[in-house]
């Protein structure tokens, strides 16, 4: 049970800077009075925003700071439950929030969302709509229970029936379900993994068993072919490079044709110059008489002797130009003799770089022969601790399968353990049980506040209301009297419900203007010999009638505005 004994604030809403006290606990019926705008609902705002962090009201919460002073805003609660004694303090500029219990700050190392979990799962153990639904009947901003929807309605039975607890073992588990798939995923993939590592390495063994000396032997024996080989190619090798030599000196001094040929040809090409000049000399003066610079007639007798020392020159430079042509086609045939030296040294060379590549491959070959029967010869030596090492596989995957099956199995149990608490499962029956007590409660109530209806919920929250003469009704078919008795009765009902489940179970009772709307005089008595009953508890009723309902409690409180701001009279 939550005992509730002090509520204290200031600078909230229209309160000023002088904290403002009420005594929850001080009287069975309280009655708060006051001209409308005085302040008398501050009482259900400040205590459902220092427990919830939100008012009852819909407000804004930067609008809940008091607009003249804008700073310092701050309500306190303490309350007692579970033998603890506890206060909790929450502010606006600064913003503030604070948990003691017996007088001991509780760790805010936590963010304020885990804070505000702490006090409503650990401590409150109720949430903000189960509060009100026990709590507050109030005529601005409260929400019936049959204005809810069904899965709130839902929400606040499990609340007052204390099985909310269910809820939170399914979100644990849901968490743990998704955290065991994973782990399923994860198990089952090393699983596989290991699996194929265990019969890669059993193949192996297997082959290392069934394997005999053939295998080295034959490695060997190909290794032996190899050297026989590259002795043959080196041999070959060597008689090539020889042969390279011994050609190449066959074209030592060579050059020297290539030199000659060159100036052969330069001489050739002078001779022919000088030839083709002469020519041109001797057939001017065999065909012309006449000079072509002067214009002068030629002599005779000098014509003849330079057409006959011209046809000497010509026939001179022709005869050698014989000889040089000779001596052109023996250099030029020496020249073509070099080259063809050349070629066959190209060949040689080739050939040189075939035998290179030949040995070199031979040398690769038996280098991997080298790593195979090193391996082999290794393998063989130390099956023992191939064998070893299978096993501590085959034991590692054994141990991967056991873990593998334990997850599955636990899965399997989580999986049946939500099913068990989801809210077809054992909330359903709990509520199944509780339902007919419910109705019970629910229809006594009304009764006496001579509402003489059958009223019932079925197991979704769903209302069928019937008259005397077997008339069908819902919630929203009564006037809204008749609508305020269902809420009281709902109410009530919660309230014994709490009691009887030491759930949503507290002193406080606060029930805001519902004497000033739908309650007329006849319940308004029904209503007072409900609260006779209701003798351990203490009543907040807010009204602004207060004049015709003073000599009915036992406790009065006065709001009044003075100089702007809400103080107690």
């Amino acid at each position: 049970m939550i005992y509730f004994k002090k509520l204290r604030w200031k600078n909230f809403l229209s309160t000023g800077n002088q904290f403002i006290e009420v005594d929850l606990a001080k009287s069975p019926s309280t009655l708060i009075i006051g001209t409308n705008g005085s302040g008398k609902s501050t009482l259900l705002d400040a205590l459902c925003f220092s427990l919830f962090n939100r008012p009852f009201r819909t407000i804004k919460k930067e609008q809940l700071v008091n607009t003249i002073n804008n700073a310092d805003c701050e309500i306190q609660v303490e309350f007692e439950t579970n033998g603890k004694q506890y206060k909790v303090i929450r502010g606006i500029k600064p913003n503030l929030f604070e948990i003691y219990c017996n007088n001991v700050l509780i760790n805010q190392d936590a963010s304020n969302v885990d804070y505000q979990n702490t006090l409503e799962q650990n401590i409150l153990k109720c949430n903000y709509r189960a509060f009100c639904q026990v709590v507050i009947l109030g005529s601005s901003s409260y929400e019936p229970f049959m204005h809810l929807r069904a899965r709130y309605r839902r929400e606040v039975v499990e609340e007052i029936l204390d099985i909310r607890v269910f809820s939170h073992m399914d979100l644990l588990l849901r968490h743990k379900q998704a955290e065991l798939s994973k782990n399923i995923v994860d198990v089952r993939h090393r699983y596989d993994l290991m699996t194929e590592k265990y019969q890669l390495q059993k193949d192996h063994f297997e082959q290392i068993q069934n394997r005999d000396n053939t295998d080295i032997e034959d490695r060997k024996s190909q290794l032996k072919e190899n050297e026989k080989s590259n002795y043959e190619y080196n041999q070959k090798l060597q008689l090539l490079n020889e042969k390279i030599i011994s050609t190449k000196a066959e074209i030592w001094g060579g050059d020297k044709y290539t030199r000659k040929g060159t100036e052969l040809s330069k001489l050739e090409t002078k001779i022919e110059t000088n030839l083709t000049n002469h020519k041109k000399t001797l057939s001017f003066f065999e065909n012309n008489d006449t000079c072509n610079t002067c214009t002068q007639p030629i002599d005779k007798i000098f014509k003849q002797q330079k057409i006959s020392s011209e046809a000497n020159k010509i026939s001179e430079l022709e005869s050698g130009l014989m000889q040089l042509t000779d001596e052109i086609k023996k250099n030029q045939s020496k020249i073509d003799e070099m080259n063809n030296i050349k070629d066959k040294i190209n060949d040689l060379n080739i050939s040189v770089a075939k035998v290179n590549t030949s040995i070199s491959e031979i040398n690769r070959h038996s280098n991997r022969l080298d790593t195979e029967i090193a391996k082999l010869e290794s393998e063989k030596d130390n099956t023992g601790k191939i064998a070893f090492e299978l096993d501590k596989l085959k034991e590692e995957l054994k141990q991967i399968n056991v873990e593998k099956e334990k997850v599955i199995e636990e899965k399997k149990y989580i999986d049946i353990a939500r099913e068990i608490l989801n809210d077809t499962g054992v909330k359903a029956k709990i509520i199944k049980k509780y339902l007919p007590i419910m109705n019970n409660l629910i229809n006594k109530y009304l009764q006496s506040m001579d509402f003489f209806v059958n009223f019932h919920l079925d197991e979704e929250f769903n209302e069928t209301i019937k008259s005397r003469f077997r008339d069908t009704f819902v919630y929203n078919s009564f006037s809204e009297g008749e609508k305020l008795r269902i809420d009281l009765a709902l109410l009530f009902t919660w309230r014994t419900i709490a009691k009887m489940k030491n759930s949503t179970n507290t002193n406080l009772l606060i029930l805001d203007e519902i004497f000033d709307s739908s309650l007329d005089g006849a319940g308004t008595e029904d209503f007072f010999k409900i609260l006779k009953t209701l003798s351990s508890e203490n009543t907040f009723i807010i009204s602004h009638k207060g004049d015709i309902l003073f000599d009915k409690f036992t406790n009065i409180i006065k709001f009044e505005k003075y100089k702007n701001f809400t103080r107690l009279a």
